[in-house]
């Protein structure tokens, strides 16, 4: 059989991508608890395994680590619930100090831009008047997502149940695809998403109770209002990488601004976030994961930003799971492995231009030097 022309083959990849796009936006309410369900399935496999060595029945080993999970994460819930619970007695101080903000902006506003405290009411109201007039459309939408969110975390504990009780007949269905010859790669393949996954996901749990005490525990030296909130806003957020630690930084100011009338609580926020993402992100992060597959800042940043825009919050969670078993499925095909190039922190030591060799597929050994 002729083979096909690189341009066509390259053609069909790309419309391949535009289709699967398609069908995840479509789809994304099928598709996205199937994919949470199907990681958070990955972390409760140990469990599972060490219930079923106790010869613990089948139906009972699956559903207590279910049960386990959920019961961590209404504890989450009722913490976070009680630190809003604070900050909410606190809403008349609030209420206050975000006055006294409001009038020194004002101010400054009037001496800077010669823009007078009379106008720049007159500008509130006309924004305040569009925001109104667009409520009843927000709070339709906003009626719509509580469904949506409600069927989603609905679905999720059916899902996990069913992927872990029929898990052996999904990975016979894999290996059905390929030939005998290449079921060595699949194997290899599947353990290695199932280590990564495992540890990506245990170590962000780790991540967020770390950071939580960490962050929340230098605030509270200092003094700062509502530490652990905003310890555990920041924690969750950054989750989200790169885009997560941005917003958990205004949240945290916005916070600190509202619960102080001084501006210097800002600075030792700030602070405090900046230390506390260093230690996380060049030591204790690293060492926790420590994958093996490495995922380069652009395509981590690209596929955050395109997984938000194509299935949500949850979605931007788990862009970067997601691209990293894309990456060992590329790897270890000869059809796709350029697509494992792109999305690596591989950099060639040399410019392909000049040396034909990093032209390649295949993997060239490289030297220690560092020339552009």
């Amino acid at each position: 059989m002729k083979e096909l022309p690189v341009t066509v083959k390259r053609s069909i990849e790309l419309m391949g991508l535009a289709l699967a796009g398609t069908l995840f936006v479509i789809g994304q309410n099928l598709i996205m608890p199937l994919l949470m369900a199907f990681f958070i399935s990955l972390m409760l496999l140990p469990a599972l395994r060490f219930f079923r060595r106790l010869k613990v029945p089948e139906v009972l080993a699956i559903f207590l680590p279910i049960l386990m999970l959920f019961i961590f994460l209404g504890l989450v819930v009722l913490f976070f619930s009680a630190q809003i619970g604070s900050l909410v007695a606190d809403l008349p101080q609030i209420k206050e100090n975000v006055s006294r903000h409001l009038g020194a902006l004002s101010r400054w506003i009037s001496d800077r831009f010669n823009y007078s405290a009379a106008e720049q009411l007159r500008f509130l109201d006309e924004q305040s008047n569009k925001l109104l007039n667009s409520a009843g459309a927000v709070l339709s939408v906003m009626a719509g997502s509580v469904g949506n969110i409600l069927l989603f975390f609905g679905l999720i504990p059916i899902y996990i149940y069913l992927i872990l009780l029929y898990k052996n007949l999904l990975m016979r269905f894999v290996f059905m695809w390929f030939d005998q010859a290449q079921h060595h790669k699949v194997k290899e393949g599947m353990r290695a998403s199932e280590s990564i996954i495992k540890s990506y996901l245990i170590g962000l749990l780790i991540q967020i109770s770390y950071i939580t005490v960490l962050l929340g525990g230098i605030l509270f030296l200092f003094g700062i209002k509502h530490a652990l909130l905003i310890g555990v806003i920041f924690a969750f957020l950054n989750l989200i990488p790169y885009l997560g630690a941005l917003i958990g930084n205004i949240l945290g100011v916005l916070i600190t601004l509202a619960s102080s009338q001084e501006i210097s609580p800002i600075f030792i926020v700030l602070g405090a976030i900046a230390v506390v993402q260093f230690l996380d992100n060049n030591i204790l992060m690293p060492r926790i994961v420590g994958s093996k597959v490495k995922i380069n800042a652009l395509a981590a940043i690209v596929g955050v930003i395109l997984a938000g825009t194509m299935g949500g919050i949850s979605a931007m969670f788990l862009a970067l799971p997601i691209i990293a078993v894309l990456k060992i499925i590329f790897d270890r095909s000869e059809q796709f492995r350029q697509w494992g190039v792109l999305l690596g922190d591989e950099r060639p030591q040399h410019s392909p231009m000049k040396f034909p060799a990093f032209r390649k597929k295949k993997k060239v050994a490289e030297e220690p030097t560092t020339v552009k």
